[in-house]
């Protein structure tokens, strides 16, 4: 029996391990987020100046697009996982990208990154009467339509200060959907849109109204489909694309998340079906259609039983209906 008092080298090298983590997380805390921020500022700075990193110095504005997006989902994705060492990890990325643009932005003398934060320092407390000033919000119906009114007020300055090639002001109105950008993707645009009808008042009464949209926009494109009319297929698919996103909305839940959580189920029960034709040596696009689709009832089947046997584990109820995921954004602004 080995002594408790000798630790083997496996449980020597897991101590020693912790204990460089331990120092290096006493060191990280010694020193302050303003200190963070500014040594990742001059470790952007130093990659983009004369002697620094080549791909670096390459970057422009239009060039990082696509790696800012993509930052944006791996940070969703690092969230939806539960892993905080990854979630961390990635708003690192993505904050990152903020201060690579700011710092072509000052090498073009145009804005800094601290211009960045001042702007949204400032937003946040001037759009925040009821916590930093005097006016009240009961509840967060109120606090958003305070903040879609503060936005109207702050457009109409923007529009009054601004002045177009002639020194005329600019003749577009303001409208209560200004500030939903063109660049979102097509359904966080739709949801953004229609959500800012709602709190105009522009909205159903209840969600039968949106099912019976639903209804009419199929209907209308089974029709463009037998017409043969591309463009017209192609407007009322995206009119009941529209309804979908609508009636997400409506009940409170996130239409990307829902569509992501959709392509996820699909993509593993597809797989399921490839390992089940493989386990009788076949191959699945070799089958027929009838097979592929008994594949699919059985794969699905399989998981609904799984799925109740794993709620009657838990103590849960069967017939009890999981609830729809909730939409984080719908308080959002």
């Amino acid at each position: 029996m080995r002594s408790p008092t000798k630790k083997s080298s496996k449980s020597r090298k897991k101590t020693s391990a912790g204990n460089v983590s331990t120092r290096k997380s006493a060191r990280a805390n010694n020193v302050s987020t303003g200190e963070w921020f500014e040594k990742l500022v001059a470790v952007q700075k130093r990659l983009r100046a004369p002697q620094g990193c080549p791909w670096d110095r390459e970057q422009t504005h239009a060039t990082l697009r696509p790696h800012l997006i993509e930052e944006a989902y791996e940070v969703i994705d690092a969230l939806d996982s539960g892993d905080d060492a990854k979630f961390a990890e990635e708003m690192g990325d993505l904050l990152l990208q903020v201060v690579f643009h700011s710092e072509i932005a000052r090498e073009e003398e145009r804005f800094t990154v601290a211009d960045v934060i001042r702007e949204i320092h400032d937003k946040m407390v001037r759009r925040h009467p009821h916590v930093f000033g005097d006016v009240r919000a009961r509840n967060s119906a109120e606090v958003l339509q305070n903040w879609e009114r503060i936005k109207a007020g702050e457009r109409l300055d923007k529009n009054a200060s601004s002045k177009n090639g002639t020194g005329k002001p600019q003749q577009n109105p303001a409208s209560l959907l200004d500030g939903v950008s063109r660049g979102l993707p097509a359904m966080l645009q739709g949801l953004q849109l229609t959500r800012k009808a709602s709190r105009a008042g522009f909205d159903w009464q209840d969600a039968d109204g949106i099912f019976e949209k639903l209804r009419e926009e199929m209907a209308e494109v089974r029709h463009a489909l037998t017409e043969k009319d591309f463009r017209k297929t192609e407007e009322e698919l995206g009119d009941l694309l529209f309804a979908a996103v609508n009636l997400a909305r409506f009940v409170q839940v996130d239409p990307e998340i829902a569509l992501k959580k959709a392509n996820a189920k699909f993509q593993r029960r597809f797989v399921e079906m490839e390992k089940a034709a493989r386990q009788s040596d076949r191959t699945f696009d070799g089958m027929a259609r009838e097979e592929k689709e008994s594949l699919w009832d059985a794969v699905k089947h399989g998981e609904k039983k799984n799925a109740g046997a794993h709620k009657s584990g838990n103590g849960e109820s069967q017939s009890a209906k999981p609830q729809g995921s909730r939409m984080s954004a719908s308080s959002g602004r």
